[in-house]
């Protein structure tokens, strides 16, 4: 089983750094694999979510990324004292890398940033959060097994489309450079993400599970793609109702005037054809603001989609 290198001395004891992971040796029959192609379907439902679709174009509201920090919050509260509590239980004292994942405390940060000091004083769980959370606990303690599924589905998205929605939250809601309010993506005990998850999925299948146990492993992994649908759907009726707010750190506008090559959207950023920015001339004509909304969906096509992450 691969294996984490020493941390070198000089006051970086508590960062893993990670030997060289060999691709190729994936069995079909590997958790790993299983996992991968078994949530697909779940996956790219996800994805296609509003709430998903509005955040990877930028537009997200202030108070509603609040919300879903809140949220955060609390799925990973559950989910972290489910890992404490079964640190030392076979069927998943492996995957327990406190130090590298662990994002309470992160979240508790980022709060206190959006709350102020007395942040627990103003937030509460929501009705689809406290699902996904009973539902973590009861794994928890009566399956645990079955805690591979949930800590797979959020931390390995964490690392891979979550770095994606780091940038644009922090550009769309002009968060500081410094990355207050934007804690829960930064891993600093993770000196590479792509190795680090090559370490992950190994653990995952040197575990020793029978074929039925990795079959009901696969199934909570869809149910957690569900509680956190379920989660997006709350936080998407919450936005409806709230005020439309100024997105004025959203992607750039083009206004229809001077050189066509100029337009961030020009055929080559989006792989259209070689006659020119297909919105162009719509934003030269129109002029409305209905245009931004297109010009941002002409900018989520460009990024496609963005690696998966979940809330």
């Amino acid at each position: 089983m691969p294996s984490a290198l020493e941390s070198p001395v000089g006051g970086e004891e508590d960062i893993l750094h990670y030997e060289e992971i060999e691709d190729g040796a994936v069995s079909p029959m590997d958790l790993s694999e299983l996992l991968k192609e078994g949530t697909k379907e779940s996956h790219d439902r996800a994805e296609n979510t509003q709430f998903v679709k509005d955040f990877l174009k930028g537009r997200i509201k202030k108070e509603l990324f609040k919300l879903a920090t809140v949220a955060l919050y609390f799925t990973y509260s559950a989910l972290e004292e489910e890992m404490d509590r079964n640190k030392d239980n076979p069927v998943f004292a492996p995957l327990y890398f406190p130090v590298e994942l662990h994002r309470r405390e992160a979240l508790a940060k980022d709060l206190k940033y959006f709350y102020g000091e007395d942040w627990k004083e103003k937030i509460q769980c929501s009705e689809a959060t406290q699902q996904y959370v009973d539902r973590i606990h009861h794994v928890g303690q009566h399956e645990p097994e079955l805690l591979v599924a949930h800590a797979y589905t959020r931390y390995m998205g964490d690392l891979s489309g979550g770095q994606v929605l780091k940038k644009v939250a922090q550009r769309a809601l002009k968060l500081p450079s410094t990355e207050e309010g934007i804690q829960f993506y930064t891993f600093d005990n993770i000196s590479n993400a792509q190795k680090f998850k090559q370490l992950y999925r190994a653990r995952m299948n040197a575990l020793d599970l029978d074929k039925n146990t990795k079959e009901r492993i696969v199934e909570e992994a869809n149910k957690a793609f569900r509680f956190n649908m379920q989660v997006f759907d709350e936080l998407d009726k919450i936005g409806r109702s709230l005020a439309e707010e100024a997105q004025d750190g959203g992607f750039p506008v083009h206004d229809g005037k001077g050189d066509i090559r100029k337009c961030p959207y020009y055929a080559d950023k989006v792989g259209m054809a070689s006659t020119g920015c297909p919105f162009h001339a719509a934003v030269g004509l129109a002029r409305q603001p209905l245009v931004q909304l297109v010009l941002a969906a002409c900018m989520a096509m460009a990024a496609g989609a963005a690696a998966w992450y979940i809330l």
